[in-house]
Order: C-alpha cells, then sequence, then structure tokens
C-alpha cells in the first residue's frame, strides 16, 4: 500500500515542475493525441472501480474529463504555445473531517458486525485528475480514495496512462471483517450461554496492479499482479466424539496471483492469451486452556460427561500452481458471431497438521474412553482443473436472432495422507497410523439455446431452453471408518422466456420468466423445481418525473424424501425520481415489500437428530432523501441534504433499522467549503431484545475543491 502511495506523490511532483517554455526552447511537437480509440484498437474493458456515495462528488466535478490546453491563437499548428497554459495541471477535491460517535446503546458486538463506524479524524473523499502538459512521464493521473483512517472498508485507486506508450492502474481494498451477532450460530442460547461459535474480526488486503503496453494497437502486451490476505482472530469449533467445542482461532492466510498474456485486436476478431501462475498459503491455529469445555452436547454418553480440558492444534497448508487462459471473438461473416475461451489450471497443495488435546472423550469405534490424544497428519494433493465454453451468434433474418452456448467445467483432485493419532488415558496408550488416499471429481456441463424476435420495432420476444448435467464423485480408501464412495448426480431443464415492449418514448416494460425440473442435484438446498420470473416497468410521466417499478418471485420445492425443502421469495419494488421546475430541491425515493419462507429439516448441533427449520420473513423497506439548494450567498449556494431508509419485518426474526441522515453544506469561496453531517442508526429485535443497538454519527469536514478555468 505504501509503494501506491509513493507512485501517486511521485506523479503528483512530476506534473509540479511546469516551468515555463523559452521561445527558443519551443519544438514542434504536433496537435494534441486523441483519446478516441481507432476502429482496430481493442475493446474497452471493464477495470475494477469504487464506487462512492453520490452525495460527496460535487456537482461540477463529477464526470469532468480534464483536457490538455490547445495551442494558443496565432501559433503554426503543431507547435507549442511558448506561454505557459492556463489551464490547472490538478483538478479534483478532497473531503477531510472529524467523525465523533456518541457511545453505542445495547449491544456493542451487534453495532461492529453492521456498522462498524468509529470516531476521529477520517479522510472522507478524495478524486483528483492530474494532467502534465509536457507529457513526460505520463499525460493524465488519475487517483481517488474514499474513508480511511479506522475505516472498515478503504479504497484506493490509481490509473495513468501515456497515449499509445502505456496504461497503468492499481487498486486497493482494506476491509475490516466483524461478525459477532449473539443469536447466530450458538446452540447453547436455551441453557442461557450466548456464544456466536463461528465469529471473526478480522482484516482483508486486496491489491490489484495492471500495466498495458502499447495501448491502441493490434497487440497490447500486459502483465498483472493481485492478492487476498485475511488475518485476524475468532472463535470456531473443534470436533471430537461427535461433539463440538467452541475454541479461539487465529486465522492466516494469503494468495498471490501472478499473470501477464497478450491481448490482441482487429477489426473482425479479438483474442487473448494468458499465462499466470498462484501461491498460496494458510496458517490456523485453535487453541484452549481454560478449563473444562462441556462442548455443545452436555448429554452423558455411556454415563460420562465428555469435555474438553486443553487444546493446542495448528496446521500449515502451501499450494502454487500454473494456469492458462485463451479467449477468441470474431465476426465471421455479416450474420454470424463467434466467441469461445479456454482455462486450464493445475494447483497442488501440501498440508501439515499437528493437534495435542486433554480431556475426556470416546472412542465410538472401539467405545474406550481416552484422556489425551495426539495427531499428526501430512497430505498431499494435485487438482486439475479444466473449464471452456463456446457461443454462436447467428441472424438468419433482419429481426431474428439465434444465440447457442456450451459451457463445461472439470475438476479431478486426487490426494493422499498419512495419519498418526495416539490416545492415551487410565495408565494405557494406543497408536492407530493410516495412509488414506482420496479421489474427488466433478463434472458439470451447460447447453443453451435462445431465439429473439423482433416483432415490430417496439416488441421483442425471446425463447429459450437450457439443459444442465454434471456428477460428482468422492472416493476414500481404505474404506474402513470413513464413507468410501458418495456420488451425486445433476440433471436439470429449464424453460426460458422473455418480453420487451415500449409502447410509447416514455414507457418501456420488460419480463422474463425461467420454469425447470431436475432429476437430481447435488444440495439439498440447491434450486430443484423452480419457477423464477421477474418484470420491471420504466416510466417517465414528465422531462422531471421517472417512476420504475419491479416484481420478482422465485419459487423452489425438492420433494425428494427426507428433505421436503420448500422455498419462496416474492420482492416487489417501486422507485421516483422527481425534480421540480424550480430546480431548488429534488427527491428520490423507493418502497420495497419483500417476503420470504423456507421449510427443511436439519440436524441440531445438540443432539445431532433431526429438527424442522421454518423460517419465515416479510418486511417493508423506505427510503427517500429530499436536496434543497438554497440561494446563493457570495455567488456560492448552500445545500441541504435529509431523508434515510426504515426498515420493518416480521415472522421469524422480527426486526426493526432506522437510519436517518442530515447533511447541510456552506462553501466559503469557489475552493474551500464546510459540511456536517448526522446520522443516527437504531437497530431493534423483539425475539432477542439484547442485539439491539442505537448510535449517533456527527461528522464536521471540510471540502477543497480545484475545478477546470
Amino acid at each position: 500500500m505504501r509503494a501506491i502511495f509513493l507512485i501517486a506523490s511521485f506523479l503528483t511532483l512530476a506534473a509540479q515542475e511546469q516551468t515555463p517554455l523559452k521561445p527558443a526552447d519551443t519544438t514542434p511537437t504536433g496537435a494534441k493525441p486523441t483519446e478516441t480509440t481507432p476502429a482496430d484498437a481493442q475493446p474497452a474493458e471493464t477495470k475494477p472501480t469504487d464506487t462512492k456515495p453520490a452525495d460527496t462528488t460535487p456537482p461540477d466535478a463529477a464526470g469532468t474529463q480534464a483536457t490538455a490546453p490547445a495551442p494558443a491563437a496565432g501559433s503554426p499548428a503543431g507547435t507549442a504555445s511558448p506561454r505557459p497554459s492556463s489551464e490547472p495541471w490538478l483538478t479534483g477535491y478532497i473531503d477531510f473531517g472529524y467523525r465523533y460517535l456518541t457511545g453505542v446503546g445495547g449491544s456493542f458486538e451487534t453495532y461492529r458486525s453492521v456498522v462498524n463506524l468509529g470516531s476521529g479524524p477520517k479522510l472522507l473523499a478524495l478524486d483528483f485528475t492530474i494532467i502534465d502538459p509536457k507529457r513526460r512521464l505520463f499525460d493524465t493521473a488519475h487517483v481517488r480514495a474514499f474513508t480511511w483512517f479506522g475505516e472498515p472498508y478503504s479504497t484506493f485507486h490509481l490509473d495513468a496512462k501515456k497515449h499509445r506508450v502505456y496504461e497503468f492502474s492499481a487498486d486497493y481494498r482494506d476491509i475490516a471483517y466483524f461478525n459477532n451477532l449473539p443469536s447466530f450460530a450458538s446452540p447453547l442460547m436455551a441453557q442461557g450461554l450466548v456464544l456466536n461459535e463461528q465469529s471473526y474480526d478480522t482484516r482483508y488486503k486486496i491489491p490489484h496492479l495492471e500495466l498495458d503496453l502499447f495501448p491502441g494497437r493490434w497487440i497490447t502486451p500486459y502483465v498483472a499482479y493481485d492478492a487476498n490476505s485475511q488475518s485476524g482472530t475468532g472463535v470456531t469449533v473443534f470436533v471430537a466424539s461427535r461433539n463440538e467445542y467452541p475454541v479461539p482461532t487465529n486465522l492466516n492466510h494469503h494468495t498471490n496471483v501472478y499473470r501477464g498474456g497478450l491481448r490482441i485486436s482487429r477489426p473482425r476478431f479479438y483474442g487473448t492469451i494468458e499465462m499466470g501462475g498462484t501461491t498460496f498459503k494458510d496458517d490456523q491455529q485453535v487453541f484452549w486452556n481454560d478449563g473444562a469445555n462441556f462442548g455443545n452436547v452436555w448429554t452423558p454418553a455411556l454415563g460420562q460427561t465428555l469435555f474438553l480440558s486443553g487444546l493446542a492444534a495448528a496446521y500449515g497448508i502451501r499450494g502454487d500452481g500454473i494456469f492458462t487462459k485463451a479467449l477468441l471473438e470474431g465476426n465471421v461473416t455479416s450474420w454470424l458471431d463467434l466467441n469461445g475461451q479456454f482455462l486450464y489450471a493445475q494447483p497442488e497443495t501440501t498440508t501439515n497438521f499437528q493437534q495435542l488435546a486433554s480431556g475426556n472423550f470416546l472412542l465410538q469405534t472401539q467405545l474406550i474412553f481416552y484422556t489425551g490424544q495426539q495427531n499428526l497428519v501430512a497430505a498431499q494433493a494435485k487438482l486439475p482443473h479444466t473449464s471452456g465454453s463456446f457461443a454462436a451468434e447467428i441472424r438468419p433474418f433482419r429481426r431474428m436472432r439465434i444465440i447457442e452456448s456450451w459451457y463445461t467445467d472439470r475438476l479431478h483432485t486426487s490426494g493422499n495422507a498419512l495419519s498418526d493419532q495416539v490416545v492415551s488415558g487410565s495408565g494405557t496408550a494406543q497408536e492407530m497410523s493410516a495412509l488414506l488416499a482420496s479421489s474427488l471429481a466433478t463434472n458439470y456441463s451447460q447447453a443453451e439455446m435462445d431465439v429473439l424476435f423482433d416483432v415490430t420495432s417496439r416488441l421483442t420476444l425471446r425463447g429459450g431452453y437450457r439443459y444442465a448435467w454434471g456428477d460428482g464423485t468422492d472416493v476414500t480408501l481404505p474404506l474402513a471408518g470413513l464413507v468410501g464412495l458418495e456420488r451425486a448426480i445433476l440433471r436439470r431443464n429449464a424453460g426460458l422466456g422473455a418480453v420487451s415492449y415500449q409502447p410509447t418514448q416514455k414507457l418501456s416494460l420488460t419480463g422474463d420468466v425461467e420454469a425447470a425440473l431436475s432429476g437430481n442435484v447435488y444440495f439439498r438446498t440447491s434450486l430443484y423445481d423452480y419457477q423464477r420470473v421477474r418484470a420491471r416497468a420504466l416510466y417517465q410521466a414528465t422531462t422531471k418525473l421517472n417512476l420504475a417499478a419491479d416484481f420478482n418471485v422465485l419459487n423452489n420445492q425438492n420433494p425428494t424424501p427426507g428433505i421436503k425443502y420448500n422455498y419462496m421469495a416474492i420482492q416487489q419494488s417501486l422507485s421516483v425520481a422527481w425534480t421540480p421546475p424550480s430546480k431548488t430541491w429534488d427527491f428520490q425515493g423507493a418502497y420495497t415489500r419483500y417476503a420470504e419462507q423456507s421449510n427443511i429439516f436439519y440436524l441440531a448441533p445438540q443432539n445431532l437428530q433431526s429438527q424442522p427449520s421454518f423460517y419465515r420473513n416479510n418486511a417493508h423497506t423506505i427510503t427517500g432523501l429530499f436536496h434543497w439548494k438554497f440561494r446563493p450567498i457570495a455567488g456560492q449556494k448552500p445545500e441541504l441534504i435529509a431523508g434515510g431508509s426504515f426498515f420493518l419485518s416480521s415472522g421469524s426474526r422480527p426486526s426493526t433499522y432506522f437510519q436517518p441522515l442530515t447533511r447541510f453544506t456552506v462553501p466559503f469561496t469557489k475552493h474551500l467549503a464546510y459540511f456536517t453531517e448526522w446520522r443516527y442508526y437504531g437497530y431493534g429485535e423483539a425475539f432477542y431484545i439484547y442485539e439491539g443497538f442505537r448510535a449517533h454519527l456527527i461528522t464536521f469536514a471540510l471540502r477543497w475543491t480545484q475545478r477546470q478555468v
């Protein structure tokens, strides 16, 4: 992260060196190069960007594209002006201030799991563009940063480019992930113990670097680096003798991805060839030394109570692999487009595990109680992975398009492990060693055909069919003591349909439906026999008033005996955007109605008995935001934003969540403005009152803005 900030600082210093040119030093430079991509240039590719709240962007800075100054009047074409540029080398804005958090009333753990904002000085937003008129190291550089200094989600993005020489982008995300809702993963609440046995207090760091050379030409080499790391603490469970013991854990994993390749772009086709490698490590430790831990099963086994008194366990996983990817898109004729892609990867992993545990445990295979356990495991595995897809778009008639696609994904894993377990107790010790070999093979394929027909210029119909099939096999040898062979099969047929209708220029209607029947699926909660319907209407009542309505429903059933899974979710929403002719204020609002229900059987962790799970949720969400612009003061307009959102639900976990806000901005000069913001967070539950919280956050900040002349 420091390296990225150093790069941004270096670009700023380079652009600041703007010594005026003397007439004798004037050299022909040619016209300003255009940023328009030529016809044979590569298609634009999606780059990671940061989404920021709309109310943090100054109206005259949002979307502004900085351009280099044109040659001065009277100077020869293609000759730089001897006078210094009147355009600013830096444009953009920065928001810096202080946030104050009142004392959180209620559950601080729930507040951190949902909001997790704190007090202190904050860099709220930064967005600026740097121009180097001399075009030495770069033409333009764009820097964005949001919510830094102790924030739960911080982002930084830098991109710099020099026309037809390079394009460089750097992206960094720092995420504080805290999840410790007391009532979740807490099977002992009936006994008066509230503990989330799957809680986390960790931090993710996700950097991305990419460099494209000679952009705009028909061959563009590129290199890229991606990483993902997590570190922190949490709570997990140690499993022994059919009991689960919640214990503290330390988490630490890191993944690196190095890749590079060529992008080839011609008028009738586009292709990418990429190769890369990955490295992975995962080090986790679990421990317990705080007296007797009775776990989740308090029922005596054969007359004795099971408990854990001491634990020290750690495992280290190391992995690496290489991969190859190829992509090709082409316009074969005026009526035929083809595209396909292929990916092959073969990572390898090694695992070492060590464990020392003490307490009172039961060896179920021999019905023997023991007080000490030592485990040593060494394992390795190979995971060859192949996936590919192919698609064609055929246009036999002017109003008809036929799209056919096929996709396959195949993962075959083989591994072996050598384990040595020693159990001791009652003055005796028993050693058990095992050599295990296992393999996992999954194959998934999908074929789909869609036909789109333009009935009129305002009406388009689509119909299609999708067939998905696959299988998964898990084999462990030797068969004794473990499930030796497991096999799952997937078979699914789905019918597709859609309509798009625009009766007038102000009204557009779209809808699609998907219905499927399955013979087998992989998981109990997978989509089985389901129907999905989506519809949307957009209406522009006037040039200042826009309305939108959405409807979504998903109905899924798995009638397999022993499962009997039923799930249904319905969502309806209505939104409005209104800007009156006076232009002194505007309003945006939305209402959403959501209903969800599911029925399924599960194994209760307290006794491992099958129990029904009935979940119901009926929710209402209302959001509104008013924006007022007052009369100018010294040529600048103060602004007020007020509104918020309200959530209310009933059912299995009835809850309320209220979040109003008010923000007032007062410009001092054309470059400097002050704003203050108040937010309130109020959360409550009817059944789990102890999870409710309430908090006020007040922010005082200054915004400095540099605009184009």
